[in-house]
């Protein structure tokens, strides 16, 4: 009997064949196969306990890819690994936002600021993959639980210099009700300067999570006269009875994530711009 794409055999371990370890010298040019990219070996990072390679085109664009199996040498299938440092050049730590690692250096105090998640899975994923920095910066991660009243959790709030909020919503895309709501806020007393709401153009922010890392060519498509993570456990082979079924299957896609590069650029760089704007000092 044949799997589907979706079974859950495509989250497994692929078995590996003996492949030849490759170093990852600068220069060295590599196809990635999920992708197609090709690019130059720029430099090997360090981030979220695993070894990260950045590959750059002949256009001069760069993608990150987490060292190990998936790559092609001149056609041929190898292991690319991390190359031997010289004596006396430490490798550079990353955090899994890709951000350097400070050591040694205690979080700060909560600050008044606040990033604002729509709900409990988009707190994780932030956590998971910038807590490093945001316990650095001293900025705590709330979940909503919802927008629908997003203004009024506004006023309460009182946002105002030195007390920023920075609001990342699902679906935020033009004439939606997630749209609505955000341009409602912005015309709060207050708003204006002090508060940042940005969005990602994801039904959920599961589908932040890039396909290849889950070993799928992509997210399924669930009709809409079904719940939407229901209908991905469902695509999946997995349990979708009841809301205990939601969180371990959301446990499992969370447990595959493990740096910025496991992402899509349009939620990466959502959550940049909210870091950005908290941390800024007020002038």
């Amino acid at each position: 009997m044949s799997h589907s794409t979706w079974g859950p055999q495509s989250l497994a371990a692929p078995s590996r064949k003996a492949l030849p370890k490759v170093p990852a010298t600068a220069g060295l040019v590599l196809e990635e196969v999920q992708t197609g990219w090709v690019g130059a070996v720029v430099r090997v990072e360090k981030s979220g306990g695993m070894h990260i390679v950045v590959l750059e085109d002949r256009r001069g664009k760069t993608r990150s890819f987490q060292l190990g199996f998936g790559f092609l040498l001149e056609g041929r299938p190898v292991e690319v690994i991390a190359a031997q440092r010289s004596a006396g050049k430490p490798a550079v730590e990353r955090t899994a936002s890709g951000s350097v690692k400070v050591s040694g250096q205690r979080a700060q105090v909560a600050k008044a600021s606040r990033i604002w998640v729509e709900g409990k899975h988009d707190a994780e994923l932030v956590e998971k993959v910038w807590g490093d920095d945001l316990r650095v910066e001293g900025i705590v991660v709330e979940p909503l639980h919802g927008i629908d009243d997003l203004a009024g959790a506004v006023k309460a709030f009182a946002p105002g210099p030195g007390r920023r909020l920075g609001i990342l919503v699902d679906h935020l895309v033009p004439n939606s009700k997630e749209s609505r709501i955000a341009a409602d806020v912005m015309r709060l007393p207050g708003a204006r300067g002090n508060v940042l709401i940005v969005g990602h153009p994801y039904v959920d922010v599961w589908q932040a999570i890039q396909p290849r890392v889950l070993g799928i060519g992509a997210w399924p498509q669930v009709p809409r006269s079904v719940e939407w993570k229901v209908g991905v456990l469902q695509a999946f082979g997995w349990p979708h009875a009841g809301p205990a079924d939601i969180a371990m299957g959301w446990r499992k896609l969370l447990s595959r994530v493990s740096t910025y590069a496991d992402l899509e650029p349009a939620l990466l760089g959502r959550v940049e711009e909210v870091i950005d704007f908290l941390t800024v000092p007020v002038s």
